[in-house]
């Protein structure tokens, strides 16, 4: 009998396939137009234990492919890209009080923000779970 593999390991399905991936270990989650981005496990995973997290405002203008955020790990700070392009209309304040959701749920309970989106089109720009996972597997060469 072959046991599930745990998240994190070789074979799990950690990447949602739900989900769209940027090159910069970001994800959206799109519905309609609006999305909810986050970072990917691989990210928390390489951060480590993140500390402390700088989140955009409600109304904040964010462009596709620039930073609009900063985690801070115990192992360093990290700037946030995002995804895709649009205008923040909720901020996830659960993840700044308890930056370990992060960690713990970064697909889940860790999502940073809820933007409505100014460009449908971007997202034919971003991976699938599959172009994700294989992007990290060229990494690992």
């Amino acid at each position: 009998m072959m046991l599930p593999a745990l998240p994190g390991e070789k074979g799990a399905d950690v990447n949602p396939s739900n989900l769209k991936y940027h090159k910069e270990h970001d994800w959206a989650r799109i519905e309609g137009d609006l999305a909810v981005f986050g970072i990917t496990h691989y990210a928390q995973e390489s951060l480590g234990d993140i500390v402390y997290i700088e989140l955009p405002e409600a109304g904040a203008e964010l462009t596709a492919g620039v930073s609009y955020a900063e985690v801070e790990s115990v192992k360093a700070v990290s700037d946030v890209y995002a995804p895709l392009s649009g205008s923040v209309v909720e901020v996830n304040e659960d993840v700044i009080d308890a930056p370990e959701l992060l960690n713990e749920s970064p697909y889940e309970d860790g999502w940073l923000v809820k933007v409505k989106l100014s460009d449908l089109s971007e997202a034919d720009e971003l991976m699938s779970a599959e172009g994700y996972e294989e992007m990290l597997a060229e990494q690992e060469e």
